[in-house]
């Protein structure tokens, strides 16, 4: 995972790889590593409880740079969409997904039902106006900067994905998407759990697509007042 990042990242970066314990099977790989130019590796020890919610907050929050990108370490998503991540964040943007499911986008493997329901949820938050169609995604770029402006509550798993993207249409972020690729992991399991997590995504995703409506009766009372 390291090397390749290091051959597909065009600018000088850190790399947070957050752990929980000093019993994970990284650290010695990551420690046996020579350093790569132009990246600089840093190890993260999750504090704040076990998942992967308290995993990113804790990736949130030791970040140094202006732009910060969320990946897996399992190789599943698409290291070509990183430039262009980071062209759309030279442009203004806060928040830039990698999008399994516009235009050029790919998912290929996973659990059916998790595939099926994520799609779902992203196509029909894009129909009411969502600027990208996979929210559900954590394969995203953030501009640190605004992201340390939320209040984070999430503290179990992967609907934080979500929650993010609520507060930032509450924000009023300019968030954008690139087609990205998602593969699944060819050894090891995954540690998502789908029905322990799925009423917080219910949670998350109504409060995002209360949010789309509210801006556009927003939008609505604007015209009527111009006309």
């Amino acid at each position: 995972m390291l090397e390749s990042l290091r051959d597909a990242f065009g600018r000088p970066a850190e790399l947070l790889i957050v752990y929980d314990d000093d019993t994970d099977s990284t650290l010695p790989v990551v420690r046996s590593m020579t350093p790569m130019p132009g990246l600089e590796c840093r190890l993260i020890q999750n504090t704040l409880g076990r998942g992967p919610a308290n995993a990113l907050k804790t990736g949130f929050a030791a970040a140094r740079g202006d732009a910060l990108i969320v990946m897996m370490a399992d190789r599943s998503d698409d290291l070509r969409a990183l430039l262009p991540m980071l062209a759309l964040f030279d442009q203004g943007y806060d928040l830039v997904s990698g999008s399994r499911y516009m235009a050029g986008g790919e998912q290929i493997g996973g659990p059916w039902l998790k595939g099926k329901l994520s799609r779902i949820a992203g196509l029909s938050l894009n129909l009411v106006g969502l600027p990208t169609h996979d929210p559900t995604n954590s394969f995203k770029l953030y501009r640190t900067s605004r992201l340390r402006e939320l209040l984070i509550e999430g503290g179990g798993g992967f609907e934080i994905n979500l929650e993010i993207m609520a507060k930032a249409l509450r924000a009023r972020w300019r968030i954008g998407e690139v087609p990205s690729r998602w593969i699944d992991r060819t050894t090891g399991s995954s540690n998502f759990k789908l029905w322990r997590w799925l009423p917080r995504y219910l949670k998350w995703y109504s409060r995002a697509a209360a949010e789309l409506i509210r801006g556009k009766l927003r939008s609505s009372a604007q015209l009527s007042v111009r006309f």
